[in-house]
């Protein structure tokens, strides 16, 4: 079946001038275009364009959807559950952040006062519920149960002080990481160096034993996993490859 691009702006939500730059941008183009000059678009198409959606709704920017879509060894299944285990993923934080207001209302309500430590509780869980959905088979394949299980332990156990400490240090290794990219600094550089003593820094906050060739292990699924790398490049893309070539590069220096 063909659709026309007003009767695929219909079906999809999207408009029609959003469709035009998709075709203007390369990211999505008609399946043919006819005599009349009309774009007609079909099944390939349709697959293609609600695989942009899913992507977009992650929040992944446009020139990293048409990288991912266009690589060869793009898998739509692979994708699809990727999809799944961050949208997931999403739902279990929204209902821990329910439960957490929830219980914050009642406790106003009687005049209770919260332990510090369940105030935090949701946020930590979530990270871990989080990392578990998204990065948990490939860590787990790879270097095994036991490795996540003490990461997930560990971060739990985490102090009020010591989680900020860990979100905060995620926040500057993402924001230095796109300075550098903007910047076109080397990751064998000085801030290359910079951002790899954080992000290991990041790593063993939770008290687990820095072993370099783990740290290069986990850098490497950051440009081999589309997940990873939608995280890093969702503002600018290449800090993925950067913080794995910096970790490559640093790692047994740090």
């Amino acid at each position: 079946m063909e659709y026309s691009i007003q009767e695929l702006a219909r079906l999809s939500g999207v408009t029609t001038r959003t469709l035009r730059w998709y075709d203007q941008i390369g990211l999505l183009k008609p399946g043919r275009v006819a005599e009349n000059g009309y774009r007609r678009y079909g099944p390939a198409q349709v697959d293609r364009l609600q695989d942009i959606l899913y992507y977009r709704a992650l929040g992944v920017e446009l020139a990293q959807i048409r990288a991912c879509l266009d690589d060869p060894d793009f898998d739509r299944l692979t994708a699809l559950r990727g999809h799944l285990a961050r949208l997931e993923g999403e739902r279990a934080r929204l209902d821990g952040l329910i439960r957490s207001v929830t219980d914050t209302i009642h406790a106003e309500e009687r005049n209770e006062i919260m332990r510090d430590e369940q105030k935090f509780e949701v946020f930590k869980r979530q990270a871990v519920e989080r990392n578990e959905a998204l990065y948990g088979r490939e860590v787990r394949e790879k270097y095994g149960d036991a490795q996540m299980d003490e990461a997930n332990a560990a971060v739990m156990g985490l102090t009020q002080e010591q989680y900020r400490t860990w979100t905060g240090l995620g926040e500057e290794i993402r924001a230095g990481l796109e300075r550098a990219v903007s910047e076109k600094l080397s990751p064998e550089g000085e801030e290359g160096r910079r951002i790899a003593a954080l992000h290991r820094r990041w790593l063993t906050l939770t008290g687990s034993r820095y072993d370099p060739e783990k740290h290069r292990g986990l850098a490497a699924l950051y440009t081999e996993d589309p997940r990873f790398t939608a995280y890093y490049d969702r503002r600018v893309p290449g800090c993925a490859q950067f913080l794995r070539a910096a970790v490559e590069r640093w790692a047994e220096s740090l």
